[in-house]
């Protein structure tokens, strides 16, 4: 399976990037192809809503988000990996997912395989609820087949991640596809 990360994290050493990277392990461990694709390093403009590509493309910017589309749709698997800001995707993320518009429908048909990995320095029951209900409406909106998500609680530092169960459960998570 050819399997697209998309790491929403600028710091590219952070909680997201080891949760990120546990997972690519586990998944070429099971023999997978990974590729990670650190989001806030591509130069991709918001989505205007200006609608002209009709939701299949091409969409009227020309930027990074043309290379990566190309990515995504050879993609069989995309995983979200973000750090939780304010109870939400990251933007660099959001901002990716926006301009999904302009291949709307050859994303839909593909019945991608999907999952979530996330950080927050939070530990309430409530911390992640925003977020997967988002996720949750991506994956049925856009046809995807959820395989599981890991959410970091209390892993406000690369050393609380590390420490904790989470990066293991990444590794598991993509071992077991």
């Amino acid at each position: 399976m050819n399997i697209l990360i998309l790491q929403a994290s600028p710091n590219l050493k952070g909680s997201t990037a080891i949760l990120a990277d546990e997972f690519a392990r586990g998944a070429r461990d099971a023999g997978h192809s990974v590729t990670r694709v650190d989001v806030d390093r591509l130069d991709i403009a918001p989505c205007t809503g200006c609608v002209a590509c009709g939701y299949e493309g091409p969409c009227v910017q020309h930027d990074d988000m043309d290379a990566l589309r190309k990515q995504i749709l050879a993609a069989d698997m995309l995983v979200l990996a973000t750090p939780l800001y304010y109870y939400g995707m990251a933007a660099q993320l959001k901002c990716v997912i926006d301009r999904f518009c302009s291949a709307n429908a050859s994303i839909t048909a593909k019945r991608m395989r999907s999952a979530l990995l996330t950080v927050a320095w939070n530990v309430d029951d409530w911390t992640f609820d925003a977020l997967e209900a988002h996720y949750d409406t991506l994956v049925r909106y856009l046809s995807w087949r959820d395989c599981g998500r890991v959410l970091g609680y209390g892993c406000g530092t690369t050393g609380m991640t590390r420490r904790s169960r989470f990066p293991k459960e990444a590794y598991e998570l993509g071992r077991g596809l």
